[in-house]
């Protein structure tokens, strides 16, 4: 999870004049208005179609396209070593030793096979099962979209002991295939440096995304050696990995710390009517659940049919055994897949080939489509699940003592949410006393503070604009939403409060559509128990209403940490090595006020500091990666201590002011 700075400019009002250029409906739309675009046009004119953004993860999405390639190969038994260096000038290479793209005449294009792969869309040797049994990259446009978006592109190829280069300029070749000297091994080599002209404002390559990434592809992909390296700088940093154990290895590292309540994981690997399926899962005690789901080593974000198999066999596999041991009675209802998938974590792989092509949606090939998967996962499930069960009798009997504490915690937060729903109906839908809402009543326009304490509720009540700022103090600190279950996390005022002011609802309620704001401004207090409270407000949001983390709305206000004055002239300093700078600028006769909490501050300052649009710093709450963020959020405010203190000895070195 991190946080993007966002400041407001000021706005320039006035009336716009506006000049109409009347056109004849006649002959306004001709045949001269309809355009062709040739060739890689396209990905450059679009290029969100084919790479999910301009952004940054668009931007990574370049390098994941290449390293696709690479491992089809290394799948189909042609290569066994990847390399993918980050050089300086935002370039990357990425090296594997398998067959090489092909160099000769393409009869159908009239030119190399290689220009022919890297220039023409749906253009590959994986549109027939003859170069590629399984391969991720089918729809033929992963390297040419790279080769579209990049400023400039080389691309390498050894074979038969012979070299052959090849340059491209956005996309398009600058001289044909070109002989240069021999090598020993066979392989290809692509250096691509994207566009700045379509990546304007994206980030630089992040090495820690890559890494995590790069580790997936390799636990997917047995006996294949990844090596990234970073160049970037002077003091170098390079990661390996090599994994013999795949799936079961891969579940291992995502289990990390937790606690298992199994004491042997399920694993199954089979191929169910030529599809190969590989499953791996087991319990942990926690309430939180993790699936992975891949298609032909491919990610898919958005799970698809393979997900959908493997979580409808599970449901149905645990509630048939359950009532034949007699735990689920007669007159029980069924166990939910809520219940089955709390505290479960699970990897699901399937490999798909000829004539079972995998079916993404989109390009960026987030879900899985193929209907035919559903079936056969939960196929291959139903018979590995049932004799995992029988074989393994104390670890299904843990498994269902799993799945009924699930089932009685949420009963008692659908009792709970009632209570709330219940109260708020008697009210009229009364908004919490405490909140001092906004005159606006359109989203879009509104913010909500959130503020540690009645004093600090008071300033800012006094300094806001009532008509599109409304203000929530909070006493105290909120519940640890990773420490304690919904039906507990409701009982507590606090966030009963917040849940109301929101709008939203909360668990399979919610609904980031009523949201009452589209600014949530978490404003605490400068000090070690302002940054409690701020990290455990991220903790609830990021447990209940991640969404609307992901549509934009939360934000952390950055108030001053000292004014500076001398004579009239007054400073807001907000960071430490802004306030050293300052103080030596300023010489003597200053006078410091340093700001510990927003109680301090009078409404005026609170208003020019923190709450005025045209001159506050706020930090946009954003999620780069999901399940670092699920782990972090695991390690540092989770019940069990351990990896939290491994985590404080590993970077306490790194810690430079402590503000006790």
């Amino acid at each position: 999870m991190t946080e993007r700075k966002s400041t407001n400019r000021k706005k320039i009002s006035g009336k716009k004049s506006i000049n109409r250029k009347v056109v004849s409906k006649k002959n306004s739309y001709s045949a001269e208005d309809i355009y062709v675009l040739k060739g890689l046009e396209p990905v450059r004119k679009r290029p969100g179609m084919y790479i999910g953004s301009t952004g940054s993860d668009g931007l990574h999405h370049l390098i994941y396209e290449v390293v696709d390639n690479s491992i089809d190969e290394a799948m189909a038994g042609y290569a066994e070593n990847i390399i993918i260096e980050l050089l300086p000038n935002n370039q990357v290479r990425v090296t594997d030793d398998g067959r090489g793209i092909p160099v000769e005449y393409h009869k159908q294009s009239g030119k190399s096979a290689l220009e022919t792969v890297m220039t023409t869309l749906h253009a590959g040797g994986k549109f027939d099962s003859k170069s590629y049994k399984v391969a991720g990259g089918l729809h033929g446009v992963g390297v040419s979209v790279v080769n579209a978006l990049s400023e400039n592109l080389q691309a390498e190829v050894c074979r038969d002991g012979k070299r052959y280069v090849q340059e491209y300029k956005r996309g398009k070749a600058k001289s044909k295939v070109k002989r240069r000297g021999s090598c020993e091994k066979n392989g290809t080599t692509i250096i691509f440096e994207p566009d700045s002209e379509i990546f304007i404002d994206s980030a630089q390559f992040n090495f820690e995304r890559i890494i995590n990434h790069l580790r997936q592809q390799a636990y997917l992909t047995k006996g294949l050696r990844i090596n990234i390296l970073d160049k970037r700088k002077e003091e170098r940093n390079s990661y390996g990995f090599y994994f013999e154990g795949g799936l079961q290895s891969y579940l291992t590292y995502l289990v990390g710390n937790a606690n298992r309540i199994q004491n042997n994981p399920f694993y199954v690997q089979r191929e169910q009517n030529s599809i190969g399926i590989e499953i791996a899962f087991v319990y942990t005690d926690d309430v939180e659940s993790e699936e992975h789901a891949f298609a032909n080593n491919i990610y898919t974000a958005d799970g698809g049919t393979h997900l959908t198999g493997f979580r409808s066999a599970l449901t149905r596999i645990l509630n048939d055994y359950a009532r034949k041991e007699g735990i689920l009675k007669e007159s029980d209802d069924n166990l939910t897949g809520e219940d089955v998938r709390e505290g479960l974590v699970a990897v699901i792989s399937v490999k798909l080939s000829s004539p079972h092509e995998p079916q993404f949606e989109g390009q960026t090939k987030a879900k899985l489509g193929n209907p035919e998967v559903r079936s056969a996962v939960e196929t291959a499930m139903f018979d590995a699940l049932l004799e995992f069960l029988e074989r393994r009798s104390s670890d299904a009997k843990k498994i269902l003592e799993k799945n009924m504490l699930a089932v009685r915690a949420r009963k008692a937060a659908k009792a709970a949410k009632e209570t709330v729903l219940r109260k708020g109906a008697l009210e009229g839908l009364a908004l919490p006393g405490k909140l001092a809402d906004c005159i606006s009543r359109k989203p879009e326009k509104s913010e909500l503070f959130i503020v540690e304490g009645d004093s600090a509720g008071g300033s800012c009540k006094n300094g806001r604009d009532r008509n599109t700022q409304a203000i929530l103090p909070l006493r105290g600190k909120v519940l640890n939403a990773e420490k304690n279950r919904l039906s507990r996390l409701l009982k507590n005022n606090e966030i009963r409060s917040l849940v109301i002011a929101l709008g939203t609802a909360i668990a399979e309620e919610f609904d980031v559509s009523k949201i009452r704001y589209h600014k949530i401004i978490i404003a605490t207090d400068a000090d070690i128990d302002g940054a409690h409270i701020r990290t455990l407000l991220l903790t609830l949001f990021y447990r209940y209403f991640k969404e609307v983390i992901e549509q934009g709305y939360l934000y952390i206000a950055q108030p001053p940490l000292y004014q500076i004055q001398k004579g009239k002239e007054k400073n807001y300093v907000y960071t430490e090595d802004e306030y050293k700078k300052m103080i030596k600028e300023m010489g003597n006769k200053i006078t410091i006020q340093r700001y510990k909490g927003l109680g301090e501050m009078n409404p005026e300052q609170l208003w020019e500091t923190t709450m005025d649009p045209e001159n506050r710093i706020l930090k946009q709450v954003e999620i780069e990666d999901a399940a670092e963020a699920d782990n972090m959020f695991d390690i540092l405010m989770g019940s069990d201590v351990a990896p939290r203190k491994r985590f404080i000895q590993a970077y306490a070195k790194t810690v430079r002011n402590l503000d006790i």
